[in-house]
């Protein structure tokens, strides 16, 4: 009798990962998640609404819920380490990390280090009290006043070289205000002590909706670049996984509902881009 439920176990185990399987079939999964059983992601869970930490202290946002539907997909569990934005590309560089799913924007200085799969497209967009919409409409407009930024963010290259067209204009520099987080940005802006929060429009614009008319993006989105999903540099087999688990995940229709459901449709793409060098971007 002890034997019989040992093999009627092994066979359920089996019929239930000949289910995972199917679901998986095209999608080559990494020995690193077949072996351990999970797609272990890097996160800051402080960039909302990407990725953040919810009321009852659960990771969410859309890269966490799209990492959701991936592990989902792959029959693994997700699982979640927390490492500070800025923090990530060298854990990638150095092997602490296999993938950062975070909505990187791609740009050619990070693209020295990693390699990244896009699955959105955004640029970077001023956001401003309401009363100082008028005031910066152009990109030139904001020369020489106090611009908050997120350390290491498209934001914080982005103020760097409107700086640069800034002196090349001979107008003053941006004075860049540096912090951890969005929140600290925001809050720099709504206390007077920053005139404008630059950072990715898809952020920027869900703030503006959250802020109830405290804050509202204003003027051009600046140096339009894809979105992508980290991973170290030359990782072939981890670029292909996520590379086709997001071509299933855009097939089957989660991609559209989740980007939908965060007002992000705008920023979608047809089919997710592989980045592994400069020469791909559009200067």
């Amino acid at each position: 009798m002890k034997r019989s439920l040992k093999t009627s176990g092994v066979v359920l185990a089996l019929s239930a990962f000949s289910t995972i399987s199917s679901f998986a079939a095209d999608i080559p999964v990494t020995d690193a998640v077949k072996t351990s059983g999970k797609l272990t992601i890097a996160s800051s869970l402080a960039y909302a609404p990407f990725e953040f930490t919810d009321a009852s202290g659960k990771p969410a946002g859309l890269d966490i819920e799209m990492a959701q539907a991936a592990a989902d997909l792959m029959g693994v569990k997700l699982e979640v380490v927390t490492i500070p934005f800025a923090s990530q590309i060298p854990a990638l560089a150095s092997g602490r990390a296999t993938m950062a799913w975070t909505t990187f924007t791609v740009l050619p200085e990070r693209l020295k280090q990693v390699d990244f799969i896009s699955f959105m497209e955004t640029g970077s967009v001023a956001t401003v009290k309401p009363e100082d919409k008028d005031k910066f409409t152009k990109k030139l407009d904001l020369c020489g006043h106090a611009v908050a930024v997120q350390t290491g963010t498209s934001g914080d290259i982005a103020a760097d070289r409107i700086s640069a067209d800034c002196k090349a204009s001979n107008l003053p520099e941006i004075n860049k205000q540096i912090y951890p987080e969005p929140k600290d940005s925001i809050a720099a802006v709504l206390s007077g002590r920053a005139e404008a929060w630059l950072d990715d429009s898809t952020a920027t614009g869900y703030f503006e909706k959250t802020s109830k008319g405290q804050l509202v993006v204003t003027g051009d989105s600046y140096y339009p670049s894809p979105l992508g999903i980290a991973v170290p540099k030359g990782d072939k087999a981890t670029a292909a996984m996520v590379d086709a688990v997001l071509k299933e995940l855009m097939a089957n229709g989660t991609y559209k509902k989740l980007l939908d459901s965060y007002n992000m449709g705008k920023s979608s793409l047809d089919a997710p881009v592989i980045y592994t060098d400069v020469s791909q971007l559009n200067h």
